[in-house]
């Protein structure tokens, strides 16, 4: 069975129940063979080449998606600390100041006017004509405390929502890594097919100058009476067909250059790409034999598992909300309606309560959430299984790709030199008048079809090579050196 990770070795979880094929079992016994199947973490400087190395780097650095995928992991953490938030007590600093004044014609009716103000002496009345509020109309409150709250998690009903966003905050990383090489993936293809784009050039140029210098051959036949028009004709025909594949072929480059300078994030006026030539691009060596551990680091493989886990812990969130919830309270602090006497201890206040809420009808509310969240759940199960599938599809169809486009491309290269050398016999005898003008067609048409299908060739090999690391699911650092202590 294959195991799962880390982040699904607690909580509330289905079995995945997926099978290893005998053939990923039987990876690499010794530990320095092991060792050796490790795809590099710079994979791409297998492919011995400066231009694209540095294509790559940057489009590591600068990439937008990659940018996108950064800032979504930001988010994820940031949403973890919100919801981590619910575990902890809230704590609130209060402070209040009130002056209130009751309106004196209310109490002209129910207080005698002639009452004397203890303070001036004077008549209520009086005061009301000098515009002052008698004492008593006049009412002051302060007031400052600390006020706190707190939600008992018994059931960990909070603490499966933290699981869930911090599982979503290793899945938001996984995702970057999935991005990340798929950039990386999308650079390398873009640049072999501008190398591919101009070798095809080059062999239509120079397939171009051969038919031109066959058509010569052919006018000087014709002005010596030993061909005719219609053989004339013919080469022109084959010539004109030669020179029209030449721009789509450039507009095939362009388009190229381009997807590369989205890919570093730059204006295509900007990029410049040296290129040169399929045949100097080395091809790295694939380590056959990968173990299953290997593929299981894939990150879209890690990224559905995080999910998946953080679908578990929506469950006992789900499940824990039929459970009663108790939130405790309290608030201390100083009321007096006098400043200078606000913090003596006669002033001080307190109060404590308790609350428990058990849910008894919702109307099918919970139930109806705890069906949502199970759900979900079995939707990120059946994704998880099919990523681990698809990763063991896609290594088993990249290692096939290898290895048949290798036989095709040494077996096209084999055509290729054939033909050039019936091309080159077929113009000799050309020159000197003893072959047919069909059969120097043939040859041509041939040595121009085969020389093409060889670059395609090539780049479909590279691609298929660069398609085994996607697989992979990139490149990882060797496993840490197992500490040893000496024996006394």
């Amino acid at each position: 069975m294959l195991p799962l990770g880390g982040c699904l070795l607690t909580g509330d979880k289905p079995e995945p129940g997926l099978d290893i094929p005998p053939s990923y079992d039987r990876g690499p016994r010794d530990p320095a063979s092991a060792e050796s199947a490790l795809p590099p973490l710079d994979w791409w400087r297998g492919f011995r080449s400066k231009e694209l190395t540095e294509i790559i780097e940057e489009a590591r650095v600068a990439n937008l998606d990659i940018a996108v995928a950064i800032a979504r992991i930001v988010q994820a953490d940031a949403t973890a600390r919100i919801t981590g938030a619910a575990l902890l007590p809230t704590v609130d600093l209060n402070g209040d100041a009130t002056r209130s004044r009751s309106s004196q014609t209310l109490e002209r009716g129910h207080t005698n006017p002639n009452t004397l103000d203890p303070e001036s002496g004077s008549s209520r009345a009086t005061a009301a004509l000098a515009g002052r509020a008698p004492p008593d109309q006049i009412k002051n409150n302060l007031k400052a405390s600390l006020t706190a709250s707190f939600e008992l998690d018994f059931w960990g009903k909070n603490r499966a929502l933290l699981r869930r966003d911090e599982e979503l905050a290793v899945a938001s990383r996984y995702d970057r890594e999935v991005v990340g090489l798929t950039t990386v993936v999308a650079a390398a293809n873009a640049y072999f097919q501008v190398l591919a784009a101009q070798d095809r050039l080059r062999v239509a140029r120079d397939n171009l100058a051969s038919a031109s210098r066959v058509l010569t051959l052919i006018q000087q036949r014709l002005n010596a009476g030993t061909a005719s028009a219609l053989d004339t004709a013919q080469q022109e025909s084959l010539v004109a067909t030669q020179r029209a594949s030449i721009p789509p072929l450039e507009q095939t480059l362009t388009q190229n250059r381009n997807a590369l300078a989205l890919l570093i994030a730059r204006s295509p006026e900007s990029v410049r790409i040296r290129g040169g030539s399929l045949r100097a691009i080395a091809v790295p060596r694939v380590t056959p034999g990968l173990p299953s551990e290997l593929l299981t680091q894939r990150p879209d493989i890690r990224e559905a598992e995080a999910k998946l886990a953080s679908a578990n812990a929506n469950v006992a969130n789900a499940r824990a909300q039929f459970l009663p919830s108790i939130t405790l309270t309290g608030e201390q602090g100083y009321q007096s309606a006098i400043l200078k006497i606000l913090l003596r201890p006669e002033s001080v206040i307190y109060s404590m309560a308790a609350s428990l809420t058990q849910p008894i009808f919702e109307g099918g509310r919970l139930l109806g959430n705890l069906d949502l969240q199970k759900g979900l759940q079995d939707e990120l199960l059946q994704t998880y299984r099919k990523a681990v599938i698809s990763g063991f599809v896609d290594v088993e169809n990249a290692l096939d790709g290898i290895r048949q486009t290798a036989l095709r491309e040494r077996l096209q290269r084999d055509a290729v030199t054939s033909s050039r050398r019936a091309f080159e016999i077929a113009e000799q005898r050309l020159r000197e008048g003893t072959v047919d003008l069909v059969t120097v067609l043939q040859t041509q048409q041939t040595l121009f079809t085969a020389e093409d299908t060889l670059v395609q060739a090539r780049l479909a090999h590279l691609q298929a090579i660069v398609s085994l690391y996607q697989a992979l699911g990139g490149g990882w650092l060797p496993p840490p050196p197992v500490e040893t202590t000496n024996a006394r």
